[in-house]
């Protein structure tokens, strides 16, 4: 099968994943936390490489924009997220330091980049390390999520059928 559309599917099933299990969110504060999300942006991160993750993860927060079960601070803080994840990996081809992108990428650099679109976009009153601490709880709920689900995927060779597909050895 070609390449390309074993990579789309993929996507497309990780993008209805996450919407699909948008339904479970953790309330802190004045977000939604959404650790199914941070566990697809680190499995797309490392299967599928930095553009389809960041790609997916734009999808899956204007598709839960769009339904109403997201907000605007979807987009910056699980889009960095995945790029940083996926850059990691890439560069490295070591999946503590993919699950360490997602983290810093969404909790950090996410959290950061949100103040502008709650302030600017949203028209809510936020300091600027308001949402720093909300992302990281759940960028590390779902962080530890996607270490379970790419445990077992190396154990099903699911893993390692993917990274030989896409030029690893």
């Amino acid at each position: 099968m070609n390449q390309n559309v074993k990579k789309l599917t993929t996507a497309g099933l990780l993008i209805a994943l996450g919407v699909v299990c948008s339904a479970f969110y953790i309330p802190i504060g004045a977000s939604k936390c959404f650790p199914i999300q941070h566990m697809v942006n680190v499995i797309a991160g490392v299967l599928l490489g930095p553009g389809y993750a960041v790609s997916m993860a734009f999808g899956t927060s204007l598709i839960r924009n769009l339904m109403g079960t997201g907000s605007l601070l979807a987009f910056p803080g699980s889009m960095i997220g995945a790029f940083c994840c996926g850059m990691l990996y890439k560069h490295t081809r070591r999946l503590p330091l993919a699950y360490l992108g997602e983290v810093a990428g969404t909790g950090i650099l996410g959290g950061l980049a949100c103040y502008p679109v709650a302030t600017l976009l949203m028209g809510k009153e936020a300091a600027l390390f308001a949402y720093v601490l909300p992302f990281l709880v759940s960028t590390l709920g779902g962080a530890t999520i996607s270490v379970l689900a790419l445990g077992a995927l190396q154990k099903t060779h699911v893993f390692g059928d993917v990274k030989v597909a896409l030029g690893s050895k």
